[in-house]
């Protein structure tokens, strides 16, 4: 499995590094124009990212923008919802506060930080993720 992490800070990434490394190969960046550059190389070397794990509240590109871009480029090469990588979004506003600026709702899940591991892991065993056996 291949994971791509886009946080601007950096304890954070190393967090969801953490997390993320059980469950497969993780790329991590710290921006969103990085994290689309990514997805798209990845896309010309048929090598799609199973999870995409984009921060809202970044620099230089926020999680909206990066995920309409990564969407964007996955329509370019056909890839279409079906088999689109899946994208959790993550951010410190609560989900009352981010019904009221969501601009974009094209994401599989959505979790607030502080990040409880037991349940960010039992989120990706909902959708269909296990950690790799050694």
């Amino acid at each position: 499995m291949r994971i791509l992490i886009a946080d601007d800070d950096f304890v954070n990434r190393r967090f969801l590094e953490r997390i993320f490394s059980q469950y497969g190969e993780v790329v991590v960046v710290d921006n969103g124009i990085s994290a689309v550059e990514e997805a798209v190389t990845a896309l010309e070397n048929h090598q799609l990212f199973d999870i995409i794990c984009l921060d809202i509240m970044m620099s230089r590109l926020d999680g909206y923008k990066t995920l309409e871009a990564v969407r964007e480029a996955e329509n370019k090469y056909g890839i279409y919802k079906e088999t689109q990588s899946k994208v959790i979004m993550i951010s410190a506003l609560d989900e009352v506060a981010l019904d009221s600026i969501q601009v974009c709702n094209d994401y599989d899940a959505y979790i607030c930080k502080p990040i409880i591991v037991e349940k960010f892991e039992e989120m990706l065993n909902r959708m269909g993720f296990q950690k790799r056996t050694e």
